[in-house]
């Protein structure tokens, strides 16, 4: 007969505990996925193969339940027989969990032995504490005074009254700053509009030398009889200020219009983390000149929201996100990446993905 064996102290009460352990979609987070077996009760079939110390999947039968502190299980893995022991019991910081695990028939290699301890021993002191402490979010534990209840969430109160319990959850908010356009505006000249002036009546005078005098003792007239009037020179002078011709200005030819470009986006996800996943997205520029706006929308599924988003400009109205970032080169892409927080133990993709109104490949 061979065992393995671990226990651990948690600082939540035993019912919190028990859940962890009954309840299916809880079960898959903290330790592996399971599913029943239709047609038949009290059976379960635990997705264990690949994992270190197991050989294939596990067939669970529950022979005793006794909630919330004993739960046994007859297990059998390709042909080896174990029966599996999950006690519960209440002590004054919370509760103590203790797995026992032994060979009924077959036993399991040199090799085996230790990796399937050490993963059991990882899931109790690792996972399974994540999942309760999620838990104890979700389910705010009134029972203050009782024996197991050591986690209380803070109390907020103003002028020594108590306030409801409150989650207080990190939202990241984006600003997007927006460009004012100034127009100029052009000054146009009016022109005085009245008839063109009179011609000037021609000066009058005596001219200084006879034309045909060649007596140079002739003395030149001393003066003109009459001074030139000044309003009809200025006006004989003054050229006129209407322009005899307007050039156009309709271009001979259009410019070309610029090249089109067209992106495309892929996405994928990475669900290893507790509560969320990260979301991935490639932008791929396959054509011949760079993409200088492109834009990813993102509608998240009910529930979730973004924490943190790397290598990209985002913003948030409701439970669509939208992505923008710098240009992608003529053959390039752009990778960024975005964490989400789910309310859901099990992680939900995005409902979808669209870039420029493109579905994105992957989702």
């Amino acid at each position: 007969m061979i065992e393995i064996g671990t226990q651990v102290d948690l600082s939540h009460p035993p019912d919190r505990v028990w859940l962890a352990l009954t309840d299916l979609e809880l079960l898959g987070r903290w330790f592996v996925e399971a599913e029943t077996v239709e047609g038949v009760p009290d059976r379960l079939l635990l997705h264990t193969a690949g994992l270190p110390g197991f050989d294939a999947d596990v067939e669970v039968e529950v022979t005793e339940r006794n909630a919330p502190e004993l739960l046994s299980l007859r297990c059998d893995e390709a042909g080896r027989l174990t029966e599996l022991t999950c006690a519960v019991t209440a002590t004054k910081e919370g509760s103590r969990l203790a797995v026992r695990e032994v060979t009924t028939h077959g036993a399991w290699s040199a090799e085996q032995h230790e990796p399937r301890e050490q993963q059991l021993r990882q899931a109790l002191t690792v996972r399974l504490p994540a999942i309760l402490d999620w838990l104890a979010f979700q389910q705010v534990d009134l029972r203050r005074g009782e024996a197991g209840m050591t986690a209380e969430l803070p109390l907020i109160g103003a002028g020594g009254a108590a306030a409801p319990t409150r989650w207080r959850r990190r939202t990241l908010v984006a600003v997007v700053g927006g460009a004012v356009l100034v127009a100029g505006t052009a000054a146009w000249i009016t022109l005085p509009t009245g008839s063109d002036p009179a011609a000037a009546p021609a000066p009058t005078g005596t001219p200084s030398a006879s034309a045909t005098s060649v007596a140079p003792t002739v003395a030149p007239t001393a003066a003109p009889s009459a001074r030139p009037s000044r309003t009809a020179a200025s006006a004989t002078a003054r050229p006129s200020r209407t322009p005899s011709a307007k050039p156009s200005r309709t271009p001979s030819s259009a410019p070309p219009a610029p090249p089109q470009v067209v992106v495309v986006a892929r996405y994928e996800t990475d669900s290893s983390r507790l509560f969320g996943y990260t979301g991935e997205i490639v932008v791929d520029n396959p054509g011949g000149a760079p993409a200088a706006n492109w834009s990813v929308v993102v509608t998240l599924a009910e529930g979730t929201t973004v924490d943190d988003v790397d290598d990209a400009t985002w913003r948030q109205d409701g439970r669509t996100i939208t992505f923008t970032g710098p240009a992608v080169s003529a053959g390039g892409s752009q990778t960024f990446r975005f964490d989400v927080r789910d309310s859901r133990p099990k992680a939900r993709e995005p409902e979808s993905c669209t870039i420029d109104g493109k579905p994105c490949a992957g989702l």
